[in-house]
């Protein structure tokens, strides 16, 4: 499933925890696929705490509790690490990460918390949602088949990396528009993990990030760059970022685009790409400014100038995506969606 319907998905399992109707919700994937993200951006949402168990580093005891005697009867001493409505509050996320790395006898003392919601004395509080994620085995990960058992407890859920839906999460996140035009010219490069070769490095949502980290770091120190954006995305994607770095020398007059002046449209295919991103970053820094009516129009008037009308719908589409409804507003969007009425506008 795409990111963006996942992340629906589980926005709605975490408010049906409050109506009963939760389910907890295993999410399944490669590394760096942005998993954990996903859940820390449904909580973050709704201003309520994660609490993050690392199955892989436990032992059962550590879930179930230390015992010690009370006159003559065993006692458990509940963890702290659980939730707990007095201490967390009355609703949350408690997200079991890297369960299927966890050993079986670990997994075991996971059943009843997370088909009963309970561990001896222990009750999770009503409200709170819990859900889960691990790598599948044939990442190269430390991981255990799944018991029976514990998979029937989830509803299970596969994350697709989906450019469109990294793009979107890029610009609200403010990743440098060189890196997301690079992987709008190069998009089989979002996630490129062979288990095969069980490489230390490689392109993946999460190490993109790091690569827009590199270039605010290194952007002035070109001997550390190549190496730096290597260290991050792999050796090959390293490379063929910072060549696509160093060719935005040719990039059109940015200002001058927005200040209504005919600038024509590059005729390389991967400097096309680089001014889309560029003007969509714009388009985002103009919003809720006096100005954003006047910035936006002359975006839309310069997309209509790429030949490749595929080109200036996928500038449009993802400005809408960052500005929201509002585009559709500007006198210059009727006059854009008549030059590419026979190219569907998603």
């Amino acid at each position: 499933m795409r990111p963006a319907q996942l992340m629906s998905v589980l926005e709605q399992e975490f408010l049906s925890a409050e109506t009963g109707h939760h389910t907890p919700a295993m999410l399944w994937g490669p590394p760096g696929v942005g998993k954990s993200q996903m859940v820390a951006q449904i909580a973050a949402r709704h201003g309520a705490p994660v609490i993050d168990i690392r199955l892989s580093q436990m032992e059962p005891s550590d879930l179930r509790g230390i015992p010690f005697r009370v006159e003559d009867r065993v006692e458990w001493a509940v963890p702290s690490m659980l939730p707990d409505a007095e201490r967390h509050g009355s609703r949350g996320i408690l997200f079991l990460d890297e369960i299927t790395s966890a050993p079986p006898s670990v997994s075991a003392a996971a059943y009843q918390l997370i088909l009963d919601r309970r561990l001896g004395a222990y009750v999770i509080p009503e409200h709170w949602a819990i859900f889960a994620a691990g790598n599948r085995q044939g990442d190269r990960g430390v991981t255990y088949t799944m018991p029976a058992p514990l998979a029937n407890r989830f509803s299970h859920f596969e994350v697709e990396t989906h450019l469109d839906d990294w793009v979107a999460w890029a610009y609200s996140k403010g990743i440098d528009e060189r890196v997301i035009a690079f992987l709008r010219f190069r998009p089989e490069l979002l996630f490129d993990f062979d288990p095969a070769h069980n490489p230390v490095a490689f392109p993946s949502p999460r190490s993109w990030e790091f690569a827009h980290r590199a270039l605010q770091k290194f952007h002035e120190k070109p001997a550390l760059l190549t190496g730096s954006l290597q260290a991050c995305v792999g050796p090959a994607a390293g490379i063929e970022l910072n060549a696509f770095v160093e060719n935005l020398d040719n990039l059109p007059d940015l200002d001058a685009i927005l200040a209504g002046d005919e600038v024509p449209v590059p005729k390389a295919i991967d400097l096309q790409y680089a001014v889309a991103a560029a003007l969509v970053g714009r388009a985002i820094r103009a919003k809720d400014t006096a100005d954003a009516g006047i910035v936006h129009g002359r975006i839309l008037s310069y997309a209509k100038r790429f030949r490749q009308k595929e080109m200036g719908v996928m500038l449009v589409n993802d400005m809408y995506r960052a500005v929201g409804e509002s585009l559709f507003q500007v006198p210059e969007f009727s006059e854009w969606a008549q030059t590419v009425a026979d190219v569907m506008f998603e």
